[in-house]
């Protein structure tokens, strides 16, 4: 059984209304009949040009928007009828890495804050012995409070060591890191409640081509480490190649290809992924 499973999805907005008639001119289907298996462990790739609905897809997901129509299956539980609660339980084996590191962090907090805000939201505080997490009770003491605020401490130092940042990190700003520092502290913010399942929305668009090098290569590592499953979202073929398993073809809101990663990139079927791979510099290639 693949991790999530996603049928028939599609999202349509309203083009507006007519300044003649005063009623809506119809939808664009940003997202239209997508069908897609996501399997554990994996990276797909989900690659086409600005405005293929990429990004919508991936928001889709994590209901982070709602979808017109569709199911989304995470293992044997269907996304679209779980309730608020129940959602709220589930979000934390579905995280997301934004494009942009500039506008995805809070700049009146400090790094351990922003690290530490899902634990907190979640109520996963931290971990005992036996590796179980454990959450604060709503009557704690301050013995009990000291206890979990040192808990929380050690999760945040180990999230900043796994991304490569040093501890001393944890009492900065965000203004006071580089692009690629930054996106280092949104991926520690992802990973704090131990998620099944990433979006990674164009993680390395923003940044320098080395840097972007680097965070790539990170997040492979990471895979490695904790058993993560991504959908990678790019524009960016040769990107996409180098990190993905598998690789879906996005144009105009549906999914026009999807295979292996040699197959795709070797013996492209669809005309589109053609020209993507065509347009793809040859020193990228």
């Amino acid at each position: 059984m693949p991790l999530l499973e996603i049928r028939n999805l599609t999202k349509g907005f309203p083009q507006g209304e007519s300044p003649f008639a005063g009623k809506s001119r119809g939808e664009v289907r940003a997202v239209d009949d997508v069908s897609l298996d996501i399997h554990a462990g994996e990276t797909l790739g989900l690659v086409g040009e600005s405005g293929s609905g990429k990004s919508t897809l991936g928001r889709l997901i994590l209901r982070l928007i709602e979808p017109t129509s569709g199911t989304i299956w995470l293992g044997d539980r269907d996304l679209l009828s779980a309730s608020r609660g129940e959602m709220r339980r589930l979000r934390r084996d579905l995280q997301i890495i934004f494009q942009d590191p500039f506008a995805s962090l809070d700049p009146r907090y400090r790094v351990e804050d922003i690290v530490a805000e899902p634990l907190i939201i979640h109520g996963m505080e931290g971990q005992n012995r036996e590796g179980r997490n454990f959450s604060q009770p709503r009557k704690a003491g301050p013995i009990q409070r000291g206890t979990l605020q040192n808990a929380r401490r050690a999760r945040v130092g180990e999230l900043l060591r796994a991304v490569g940042l040093d501890e001393s990190a944890r009492t900065r700003y965000p203004h006071e890191f580089s692009g690629g520092q930054r996106q280092r502290i949104g991926i520690a913010r992802a990973l704090a409640l131990r998620p099944k399942f990433i979006v990674c929305d164009e993680p390395v668009s923003a940044l320098d081509v080395s840097v972007g090098a680097q965070i790539v290569n990170l997040l492979a590592q990471l895979q490695r480490d904790f058993g993560l499953t991504y959908l990678f979202i790019s524009h960016s073929m040769p990107v996409v190649r180098y990190l993905s398993t598998r690789i879906a073809v996005m144009y105009g809101g549906r999914i026009v290809e999807v295979g292996d990663t040699e197959q795709i990139t070797n013996r492209p079927a669809h005309a589109y992924t053609r020209s993507l791979l065509e347009a793809t510099p040859e020193l990228l290639a």
